[in-house]
């Protein structure tokens, strides 16, 4: 009777091995497709604040579809970005002021000529500074921006095209807003062409002008605060007067005393008109709806 012949032994395990090379190939496809794709910012933020709230149960840090979901401050706990505008406040030696507030983040820029004269006309000093400012606050949120615009106290001319300083402010914030969405998005869309063509950047979703809200002060803060120095320096005149009456100071120390006071007044109108050369961006804080 012949012997049965041995079938050759199949290595065990050998499987796995065919398996490993199905998943890499699948790997390497996906991977490769997913280069050729272009990313929303707003899905992409969605996609990862979903899987973050679902595998931690913690609710969402940061900013989906445009929409804020927490009220942590939206510049500052980010520490790059907050560094960022902290050099270029120190750049332009504390004309720039950061506050958090109940609203949002507030970015003050103030004491500049930021406009011409009695005009809604970008300085090119202004289109400088805003748009150091612009492309951190524009491209790091996704957050409404509001802009607020204001006038001093002095008249217009004649010859305006403005009614009053309330429409000289809204014109302001407007060009200031209209700077950040043409002028300053066809800029960084070139700076940025490799991180478009990658998918990476896309302006029309960070320079939406749907973000972006005008909003003119008009004149009454800086009325308000000249207001106040008016009333303070009418009560200090009152005092050397009842001074002078009572026989507490003689005629030359209350002349001097008055010429001070009105020179006091007029340094500090000055400052104060210069502090309302200004502009405001407001990243408002917003709540998931």
């Amino acid at each position: 009777m012949p012997r049965r012949k041995k079938q050759p032994e199949v290595p065990k395990g050998s499987w796995l091995t065919t398996y490993g090379d199905m998943v890499t190939l699948l790997l390497t496809f996906f991977v490769l497709l997913f280069s050729m794709s272009t990313i929303s910012p707003g899905k992409f933020q969605q996609v990862v604040v979903g899987i973050r709230s679902a595998l931690t149960g913690m609710p969402p840090s940061v900013l989906t579809g445009g929409k804020s979901l927490s009220e942590e401050p939206l510049i500052t706990s980010q520490r790059g970005v907050y560094q960022e505008l902290i050099r270029i406040a120190e750049e332009y030696k504390g004309k720039i002021t950061i506050q958090e507030k109940d609203e949002g983040t507030v970015i003050i820029m103030q004491d500049m000529a930021f406009f011409y004269p009695a005009s809604a006309k970008l300085t090119p000093e202004a289109k400088e500074l805003l748009g150091k400012i612009g492309s951190i606050v524009i491209e790091h949120t996704t957050n409404v921006l509001q802009i607020y615009g204001y006038a001093d106290d002095q008249p217009l001319s004649q010859d305006s095209i403005y009614v009053s300083n309330w429409h000289l402010s809204s014109a302001r914030a407007s060009s200031v807003v209209q700077f950040f969405t043409e002028e300053l998005k066809k800029r960084r869309s070139v700076e940025r062409l490799a991180d478009i063509r990658a998918g990476r950047f896309d302006p029309e979703y960070f320079y939406d002008s749907q973000r972006f809200y005008p909003i003119g002060m008009g004149d009454w803060p800086i009325k308000r605060e000249i207001q106040a120095l008016r009333t303070y320096i009418d009560s200090e005149k009152q005092l050397a007067t009842d001074k002078l009456q009572q026989g507490q100071i003689n005629q030359n120390l209350y002349n001097q005393t008055i010429e001070r006071l009105d020179s006091e007044y007029l340094a500090r109108l000055v400052q104060l008109r210069n502090q309302y050369r200004r502009i405001d961006i407001l990243i408002k804080r917003e709540k998931a709806k």
